[in-house]
């Protein structure tokens, strides 16, 4: 816990140094609040306009949120199926790989076409962005487990849910929390790439994307740094999530957080 604590210090004082070097670069220089407004500016944005940045804040993470949970559940079901039947794994694995090879600012347009505006194909365009690494990351926890392991569970008559469940799902654990860590990071970004193309029922509100290119557009330039402060809070709230309950299933038995916790 204290380790933790340290750690957290030490982030604020990062940003804290950081902000002081935003500040005094934007008074020496000169430079237009349009162009670079200062961190006071910012902070100004942000009071003025708390409760249309938060129910934007909330908009884009319901639509990530949602993305997210879906991917994890698809993925993990997907990378049990691979793990099951090597055949069909090695006839489709690479089609979910081409998830990661398509530029999802390519796709979207066509998925807001297919199903319209709204949350539902904002959470679409997130799950496929947030699906590959959650498959690839658990497939290859699955597919890992020591085969004298699984020699061990078949000399004891176990059947093959039993070696799935029971030994290679724990031991893909740190796979799939790997993959699941990396998903919430690009949550966020789908989330935001479906809005830019959705737009909004109103105009001027709407998800953080929706909103980014609004204050773009009317060179709202420090409520627009208040939105991108949004977005990578959102952004940095899910990975910490996950980690946290990463942590609280693997800290009691998995090595890395043994170790992470004796540090």
């Amino acid at each position: 816990m204290k380790g933790h604590f340290l750690t957290a210090l030490n982030a604020l004082a990062v940003f804290a140094v950081l902000v002081g070097v935003w500040q005094a670069f934007a008074w020496i220089s000169g430079t237009p609040a349009y162009v670079l407004p200062t961190p006071l500016e910012v902070a100004k944005a942000i009071a003025e306009r708390h409760a249309t940045l938060v129910d934007s804040l909330l908009i884009s993470t319901t639509s990530a949120a949602g993305g997210l949970a879906l991917s994890i559940v698809a993925g993990v079901g997907v990378a049990m199926i691979f793990a099951q039947w090597p055949w069909l794994r090695r006839m489709l694995y690479p089609y979910t790989i081409l998830l990661q090879t398509v530029p999802i600012i390519a796709i979207t347009p066509l998925i807001i076409l297919w199903m319209g505006s709204g949350t539902w194909p904002v959470t679409v365009v997130t799950f496929i962005i947030c699906l590959a690494p959650i498959i690839a990351n658990t497939t290859q926890g699955l597919i890992s487990v020591d085969e004298n392991l699984i020699d061990l569970f078949l000399m004891h008559k176990a059947s093959r849910a039993q070696i799935l469940f029971k030994l290679r799902l724990p031991h893909a654990m740190p796979y799939m929390f790997a993959g699941i860590r990396i998903s919430a990071g690009i949550a966020v970004i789908g989330a935001i790439t479906g809005e830019w193309f959705a737009g909004s029922s109103r105009v001027g509100q709407g998800g953080l994307g929706y909103s980014i290119m609004y204050a773009s557009s009317q060179l709202q330039t420090a409520y627009l740094f208040a939105l991108v402060i949004a977005a990578t809070v959102l952004g940095f709230s899910f990975f910490f999530m996950v980690m946290s309950v990463e942590w609280y299933v693997l800290h009691n038995w998995h090595e890395s957080k043994r170790n992470a916790r004796a540090e």
